[in-house]
């Protein structure tokens, strides 16, 4: 009998963590940690709507399609942009992890905390049509982030989290499991990828593909000056005469080039500052702000931080997945967690 249940469990679903993030989405089954981490996109072929690829199959396909493939992010600044796709996606992924076709896990989704009921309500569904048992709990993405960090959520001191995905950046105090001050811009990896395309077409009439001026950004980008900086080679198509351009770029202009964007997550950190009761800045002060998310790997971020607000700066531990894992950790810790954490859509 105990066999029976133990693969009536397998088959019903077992329970997921869903970080779907702009750039990439990951996935946490509860008892497995980390099955899945893959980049959010889809290429669709346009004859007949069917995808041809998901994940990082799709992403090698970006800027590299005929005209009847299509490679989409249905995800734009941390929400859902194209409905449909995005449950494609989902189902997608959720069924790569299970493999059986009737599974329907209980499922916790990550999203940003400045979206509002109907992004929410959009996530819930697009949850649900892939497969999803119902009700989809939902946890806000810094919460989760702070969780993952090994932030000490529950207790009543403050804690800043600072998680820079690809569409938002998300900044919360949190202190006994709730948030007390945050703010959501929308700004992240995206935006520094778009600011590196802008400044390379302005200054040198080149135009880049998104993936060129991605890897630009991890080769080269800095937020705050380096001891010795470096120079790459980057190729493009000329602007002007149309033909391919190989061109040199040193990394203080890639920082030029980016400041803006880093210069408003600063701007949402001392926000956030401002918005907190001095009780817990006083905390901050002397525990330190935490980063998470992608962009946390942008080399001097955590300087650049430190020196906008005086105030100390670590990088959390795993900062790609810091998101996942306080999702999965609270799947974990489902009953003790579920209150402080959860907003279930209401039916």
């Amino acid at each position: 009998m105990g066999d029976f249940f133990s693969s009536f469990g397998s088959i019903v679903g077992r329970d997921m963590a869903i970080d779907l993030g702009t750039a990439n989405t990951l996935i946490y089954v509860r008892g497995e940690g980390i099955v899945l981490d893959e980049p959010s996109v889809l290429a669709i072929n346009l004859h007949d709507g069917r995808p041809l690829a998901v994940g990082i199959e799709a992403k090698r396909m970006i800027g590299r399609t005929p005209s009847h493939i299509v490679a989409i992010r249905p995800l734009k600044d941390g929400v859902i942009a194209d409905f449909e796709m995005c449950e494609k996606m989902l189902r997608y992924f959720i069924q790569k992890v299970h493999k059986s076709r009737w599974a329907k896990p209980r499922m916790i989704i990550a999203v940003p905390s400045g979206i509002t009921g109907v992004e929410k309500r959009a996530v819930q569904e697009a949850a649900e049509f892939a497969g999803a048992r119902k009700p989809v709990s939902i946890i806000e993405e810094p919460m989760a982030a702070a969780i993952g960090a090994g932030l000490p959520v529950s207790e009543p001191t403050g804690n800043m989290i600072v998680d820079i995905g690809g569409g938002t950046t998300e900044v919360a105090v949190i202190s006994l499991g709730g948030v007390v001050a945050s703010q959501s811009a929308r700004v992240g990896g995206d935006e520094l990828d778009d600011a590196i395309i802008q400044y390379i077409k302005k200054e040198y009439s080149v135009a880049l593909g998104e993936r060129t001026a991605e890897e630009i950004k991890i080769q080269l980008g800095s937020a705050w000056p380096l001891r010795l900086e470096v120079m790459a080679e980057i190729r493009g198509r000329d602007l002007v005469t149309g033909l391919p351009k190989t061109i040199v770029c040193s990394s203080a202009e890639i920082r030029e080039a980016i400041a803006e964007p880093v210069a408003a997550i600063c701007d949402a950190v001392k926000m956030t500052l401002d918005k907190t009761p001095p009780e817990l800045a006083a905390d901050i002060m002397e525990r330190g702000i935490m980063l998470a998310g992608g962009g946390a790997l942008l080399t001097g971020i955590d300087r650049r931080i430190e020196h906008e607000t005086g105030m100390p700066v670590n990088i959390a531990p795993d900062p790609l997945h810091a998101v996942v894992l306080g999702s999965g950790q609270s799947l974990e810790e489902f009953d003790a967690l579920k209150d402080a954490l959860f907003t279930t859509g209401e039916r």
